[in-house]
């Protein structure tokens, strides 16, 4: 398979390559380094390929959609921290090619989604609190995860609640969830979803180990999204048996 990635040279492209070496032809990033294949500033340089992943960042993203969706190319899209243009644009190029778009492509964290869903229908009246932890570099807050969650949260309940970001001197309000981010050192990922009931707390943790996963996560997409029709789709299908 003939594989395209975007954000060659930063660290999930780093590792994406080095999980995927054999597949990646070409990498693409506004600071080309010294990669095992060829890495281009220009989208205009790239050859053949059969799908793209795409690790870097909003700038560029709707340059990248046109020219995926010009091509017929198959995307992987992990970009977090994106504005409402970025995701019409996204919802446009999905009408013509396929899309598998998630924050985080983690077996893990899609078994937490569906334990979230269930959790939040028998909890109703618990109230939620989600935490998110990354380490210091990290761009983005909360974590795109954290508002993935939340809409698993939301999805399970049936019901659109608000989202606290951060608390602040402020007490908590019935219906909301709070979302907090904290930040430090070379944390590589943890997520924990609180329901805290009358004399009871259920906690769902995810943690994340080694960050390779979303590598291996994003390749087995990859793999996947060749034999779908055009559409925008998630981690739930990627990993449905």
């Amino acid at each position: 398979m003939k594989i395209v990635l975007f954000g060659a040279c930063g660290k999930m492209g780093r590792l994406t390559a080095a999980c995927g070496r054999e597949e990646i032809v070409c990498g693409v990033d506004l600071k080309p380094a010294e990669m095992p294949f060829p890495v281009y500033d220009r989208l205009e340089m790239i050859g053949e390929a059969d799908a793209a992943i795409d690790f870097s960042s909003p700038e560029g993203l709707q340059r990248r959609l046109f020219w995926c969706a010009e091509r017929k190319l198959p995307l992987v899209l992990a970009v977090t921290g994106l504005s409402e243009t970025d995701e019409a644009a996204i919802n446009k190029a999905a009408k013509e090619i396929p899309i598998f778009r998630a924050s985080n492509f983690s077996r893990g964290i899609s078994v937490m989604q569906e334990l979230l869903k269930q959790a939040a229908a028998a909890l109703g009246d618990f109230d939620v609190e989600i935490i998110e932890r990354h380490h210091s570099e990290k761009k983005d807050a909360p974590s795109g995860t954290a508002l993935l969650l939340a809409e698993s949260v939301r999805e399970g309940a049936q019901k659109n609640y608000p989202l606290r970001l951060g608390r602040g001197n402020e007490r908590r309000n019935r219906g909301e969830i709070g979302v907090h981010a904290v930040r430090g050192g070379s944390i590589p990922g943890v997520h924990e979803v609180m329901f805290a009931g009358k004399g009871e707390i259920l906690s769902i943790t995810h943690t994340v180990l080694d960050p390779a996963v979303f590598a291996r996560g994003a390749l087995e997409a990859a793999h996947r999204i060749g034999s779908l029709p055009p559409g925008l789709y998630g981690t739930e299908d990627l990993f449905r048996s």
